[in-house]
């Protein structure tokens, strides 16, 4: 509908000192350009499917400066539920199956639940790792699937096809069908090799206490 527009998938992640959200918190952005030019796609959104409920699994009250979530309801009824109703439904969409896809991302708020999700739906989990970073990075919420995306377009080629199912609390699913074209190619070498991977690798870690501080975590009365 547009000759370009900016996509951009950005996050901070929130998690009360001790709460399970804490240990996969995390903080990310991914940013892509889309538009109408086909001389110059790296790859092609050839159809897309929505899934959504009224699931409020993960919320946060006014004035509340944590969030607080279902524990294990957002699970089954809410990440599986979207996850797997999204990814099914582009598939009776477009008259498609897993086989007919070289990699999938899915919205990962841990290292589990996209290899799980896989699994319940047959899908081989080895067309999953290329983009899963949870367990590397931690979880980039708004963030997660995008930053997926960029990291299976390092590595794709063109002809190959991938499949996105995002997953928003609250509670919805989008799911993708993109389609790899030689445009990736000279975009690669444009940038001289560099992946995310690469960029993931020169990492500094910190200690729980630095941590705490620099998200002003603690407070005083």
């Amino acid at each position: 509908m547009i000759r370009y527009g900016l996509a951009v998938g950005a996050d901070t992640s929130q998690g009360r000192p001790g709460d399970a959200l804490e240990y996969t918190a995390s903080a990310g952005a991914a940013a892509f350009i889309i538009g109408s030019e086909k001389s110059e796609f790296v790859a092609e959104i050839e159809d897309t499917y929505s899934f959504t409920t009224d699931t409020p699994d993960f919320w946060r009250r006014q004035h509340a400066e944590f969030p607080s979530h279902g524990g294990r309801f957002t699970g089954a009824p809410a990440y599986f539920r979207h996850i797997m109703g999204a990814t099914q439904g582009l598939f009776e969409k477009t008259d498609t199956r897993a086989s007919d896809y070289d990699y999938f991302v899915f919205h990962q708020p841990n290292g589990k639940f996209p290899l799980e999700a896989a699994k319940k739906m047959g899908i081989d989990t080895e067309k999953l790792k290329a983009g899963l970073f949870t367990p590397v990075i931690g979880n980039t919420y708004s963030a997660a699937s995008p930053i997926g995306l960029a990291g299976v377009l390092d590595i794709a080629a063109p002809g190959q096809r991938i499949l996105v199912t995002s997953f928003g609390s609250g509670a919805g699913s989008d799911s993708f069908s993109i389609a790899v074209k030689e445009g990736i190619i000279a975009k690669r070498e444009a940038y001289e090799g560099w992946k995310l991977a690469d960029y993931i690798a020169h990492k500094e870690y910190v200690d729980y206490g630095v941590y705490v501080k620099h998200r002003r975590k603690l407070k005083s009365l």
